[in-house]
């Protein structure tokens, strides 16, 4: 193994649909209804089409570039590299930490170009268009990047979800797009250059471009820049672009307007004017075959919210009347029904509850990020037992791609901080040793038994022993490089890192329990060694590995809000995890939701108030179990709906 590492080292409301993206403001009629009353997809000849777009403008701007196309669901539609494009990337946080994945210099090209397309097509809806500069906007330290005294962005870690090792994504099985969602070969990608495609008003996939070497972030967004990954895979989105009223630049969150691109269409050298064949533009280079993701051919991509693509609507009798969306094969029989707890301790009945209460909620809470502004909040819910099993999976119309991933992640989460034997596993995770390229700062080996030691002397008492519930918010507070999150020059959190060692692609205890797996896959697509098995949990993966993963945490840990265990009196019996249209409405559908199970059952609920980390004062702080927003309703005037449950 260590000489592998070495190697590394080298439409509820309008139905009606308007026209394409075309990028123009104005009302294009999609509110989540578009897909699946006038089902779009990417055909071979429009993937195509966005391939000669790409590579004309890297033609012109005297550059080589790795092109991803994907579907909505994260299939794998092509990947094209030119002749005089670079093979690989080096991963880079442009502030030398030697630590995480910061500084791998030989990932492979096309990882970076399918990340980055994935994240485009993950993060997007019909009501908004994420990039990759808007992800990269979200996940640093400081929101928005650069802005000192501030906390972290939104998604703080949102980049390593949808992970290569998660036991919850699907893997590609050759020929034909099929269900999804897809695992990411990065994870999600904050590296500007991935964009997401639009046709009729609806999203159908994503591009990404790798042609600068560099696989980074934006840590300035008070200046504009013209990358060449950026320039390339605007001009691929020509004729598919995403509709200028849903751009994430017409989005606030907090105040802060989002960043969708530096550049537009009419910024290229091309000018979206191309007129290169795709006969013509497959002379400067080749279609790849990616192990793990793609066979050196362009296939059709899936219709979305179809059982094709994994996603389709719920016919169940429990469901009727929530408009909800389950996930299931390519026969439409469920993936993840309502099912009881192999702990023995949810019932199915609890956990369908649960699944329509979560998704009632969501239904009447006013989304935050997406537009227009009346538009209901979109999510997905997701249940499991303290096992970290996976009990039951809905989601409302249109919701993220990406969010059913990070919800089953907060779930999970919010379970294994409260069980009783969170610390106990902490111990035995054993450690991560990842490279340390040449002049860097930075440790190269971590115990994962140092991080128990620190929630310790952090908190004073031992608070991972089940004594405490907390939610995936109090567990983000505890992995910020600053404590209290946003207080620049105070010392990091205890699942964080010093500052100086701490990064987007160096997070903590997030990315310290995958790295190994994350490192691994890489050395799969270098055609170096075995894919990753089929959970990012479990025992060393193979020689020269260290870390063993809860069992629990099967698709890696997430710390931003929107999960809380699952209590039955004190008993931990599970968790429930939310992710969708802004995350204090996350919080606030998973609390709300569990509590009005409860209200229902009788049988189950939120932790008790006394055993929430809240309680705990903690050098003079108080950890948020989760936040709720005020006036959060479409129909109604309540202000704080979580007060007193």
């Amino acid at each position: 193994m260590r000489g592998h590492l070495a190697l590394l080292t080298l439409c509820l409301g309008v139905a009606s649909c308007g026209g394409g993206g075309g990028g123009a403001p104005g009302g294009d009629g999609c509110t989540g209804y578009c897909q699946t009353n006038s089902p779009q997809r990417l055909e071979v000849a429009e993937v195509q089409q966005v391939i000669a777009q790409a590579v004309a403008e890297a033609q012109a701007q005297n550059i080589g570039a790795t092109i991803a196309v994907v579907d909505r669901s994260g299939n794998v539609l092509a990947v094209f590299q030119m002749k005089n494009a670079g093979t690989t990337v080096t991963v880079n946080s442009q502030r030398n930490t030697g630590t995480g994945l910061d500084g791998l210099a030989v990932v492979p090209a096309t990882m970076g170009a399918i990340a980055k397309a994935i994240t485009g097509a993950y993060l997007s809806s019909e009501g908004n268009a994420f990039s990759t500069r808007t992800a990269s906007q979200i996940v640093q330290e400081h929101f928005n990047p650069g802005d000192l005294g501030q906390p972290g962005g939104p998604l703080f870690g949102v980049q390593f979800s949808s992970l290569p090792c998660s036991d919850f994504n699907t893997r590609y099985a050759g020929g034909a797009a099929d269900i999804g969602p897809k695992r990411s070969p990065l994870g999600l990608s904050a590296d500007p250059g991935g964009f997401p495609l639009y046709k009729g008003g609806t999203v159908v996939g994503g591009v990404g471009v790798i042609a600068d070497g560099q696989y980074s972030l934006d840590l300035n967004v008070d200046d504009r820049d013209r990358g060449v990954d950026e320039l390339i895979a605007i001009a691929a989105t020509s004729g598919f672009d995403a509709p200028g009223n849903r751009r994430a630049d017409v989005i606030t969150v907090g105040g802060v307007t989002l960043r969708y691109s530096d550049v537009g269409v009419g910024d290229t050298a091309t000018g979206g004017r191309n007129t290169l064949s795709y006969a013509a533009a497959s002379g400067s280079g080749s279609l790849l075959a990616v192990p793990g993701y793609s066979a050196a051919s362009i296939v059709t991509g899936t219709y979305f919210a179809q059982a094709q693509s994994g996603y389709a609507p719920a016919t169940e009798a429990a469901f009727a009347g929530l408009d909800a969306f389950r996930l299931v094969n390519a026969d439409s029989t469920p993936r993840y029904p309502p099912t009881a707890g192999k702990d023995g301790l949810l019932s199915a009945a609890e956990v369908t509850e649960l699944l329509k209460d979560g998704i009632a909620v969501a239904n009447s809470t006013r989304a935050q990020i997406r537009q227009p502004l009346s538009t209901p909040m979109r999510g997905s819910v997701v249940v499991v037992d303290t096992l970290g099993t996976i009990l039951g999976v809905l989601r409302t119309r249109d919701a993220p791609v990406f969010g059913t991933d990070v919800a089953l992640q907060k779930a999970r989460t919010a379970m294994f901080f409260s069980s009783p034997g969170a610390g106990a596993a902490l111990q035995a995770g054993g450690s991560v040793t990842y490279l340390k390229p040449q002049g860097s700062a930075g440790t190269s080996t971590v115990q994962f038994s140092g991080y128990a030691q620190a929630m310790t002397a952090l908190i004073g008492v031992n608070a991972l022993n089940g004594s405490y519930a907390y939610g995936a918010r109090s567990v983000g507070n505890l992995e910020r490089p600053f404590f209290p999150d946003g207080i620049d020059g105070n010392p990091n959190g205890p699942l964080s890192k010093p500052y100086p060692q701490w990064s987007p692609f160096s997070t903590g205890l997030q990315l310290d329990f995958d790295y190994e797996r994350i490192a691994q896959h890489v050395l799969f697509v270098l055609g170096a060694g075995p894919d990753n098995g089929p959970s990012c949990a479990g025992p060393p993966a193979g020689a020269g590995f260290n870390t063993t993963v809860p069992a629990a945490l099967g698709d890696g840990l997430q710390i931003f809000a929107g999960g809380v265990p699952i209590y039955r009196g004190n008993t931990l019996v599970g968790g429930v995890g939310v992710s969708g249209d802004g995350i204090d409405q996350d919080d606030m559908v998973t609390f709300l939701g569990l509590y009005n199970a409860g209200q229902v059952l009788g049988t189950i609920g939120n932790a008790p108030a006394a055993m929430r980390i809240d309680q705990l004062n903690i050098q003079g702080q108080k950890l948020r179990y989760v936040e709720c927003p005020q006036a959060p309703f479409l129909n109604s005037s309540e202000q704080n709906p979580c007060d007193g449950k």
